[in-house]
C-alpha cells in the first residue's frame, strides 16, 4: 500500500500551482519550470519534490482566469482567435494549424498565437507574407519531437490585427506527427482553420 503525502504537502503543492498561474498569468512567463520556481522561492520551498506538475499548474491557471479574468478574458481569447484565423485562411497553402495556449484557452493578454505550418521549402513562407505584404521576422525554435530529441526549425513572427503571431515551419511530412506538450508531454494539440472556426461559432452562438 502506497503512502499518503501529508495534507500539509499537498496543500503546499496547492499554493505552489495558484501562485504559478498568477505568475503566469499576470507577467506572460510561458515556462512552467519558470513560473513554479518563482512560486517556490515567493513561498520559499527549496525541494523540488514538492513542485505542482505541468498539468496541476495549468489547471490552476483555467480557474485563475476564470475567477479573475472574467469577460475581459473571454474576450481577449476570442480576439487572439480571430486573428489566427485570418492568418491561417492568408497561409492555407501551408496547412496551419493552430496550437498552444490560443487553442487551449490559456492564453494571456502577452501571448502569441502560435501556428505550426508545413512545406519543404520554409523560405516559401517567408515569399508569401512579403508577397502578402506582410512584415515578419525569420525565427529559429527548438521543438521537442518526444522524450530525447530536440530539434530547431525555421520560423517566422508577424502581427495580425495587432496579434504577434509566431508560426514555426515543419516538414511537409511533419503534419503527421505532432511535437510533445511542454504540458503533459503527450502529442501537441493541434486544430486546422474548420476546427477553429467551430470554436468561434460555439462563442458567437453563445
Amino acid at each position: 500500500m502506497s503512502k499518503r503525502r501529508p495534507v500539509r504537502v499537498d496543500n503546499l503543492r496547492r499554493a505552489l500551482a495558484n501562485e504559478a498561474a498568477r505568475i503566469m498569468a499576470e507577467h506572460g512567463i510561458r515556462d512552467f519550470l519558470v513560473a513554479k520556481r518563482k512560486a517556490a522561492e515567493r513561498f520559499g520551498v527549496t525541494d523540488n519534490a514538492v513542485l505542482p506538475k505541468n498539468t496541476e499548474v495549468e489547471a490552476a491557471l483555467f480557474e485563475y482566469q476564470r475567477l479573475f479574468g472574467g469577460e475581459s478574458h473571454v474576450e481577449s481569447l476570442h480576439a487572439a482567435r480571430r486573428a489566427a484565423l485570418r492568418a491561417m485562411q492568408r497561409l492555407r497553402e501551408f496547412e496551419p494549424r493552430l496550437v498552444g495556449p490560443v487553442l487551449t484557452g490559456t492564453a494571456t493578454p502577452h501571448s502569441d498565437v502560435q501556428l505550426h505550418l508545413f512545406t519543404d521549402n520554409a523560405e516559401s513562407v517567408a515569399i508569401k507574407l512579403m508577397d502578402e505584404g506582410i512584415r515578419h521576422e525569420v525565427t529559429e525554435k527548438r521543438v521537442k519531437m518526444n522524450a530525447d530529441r530536440v530539434v530547431a526549425f525555421p520560423g517566422v513572427r508577424f502581427e495580425i490585427d495587432d496579434h504577434s503571431i509566431e508560426a514555426t515551419v515543419f516538414p511537409a511530412d511533419g503534419i503527421r506527427q505532432a511535437p510533445v506538450s511542454p504540458v503533459d508531454g503527450k502529442p501537441m494539440r493541434r486544430a486546422n482553420a474548420a476546427e477553429l472556426e467551430a470554436l468561434l461559432e460555439q462563442r458567437d452562438a453563445g
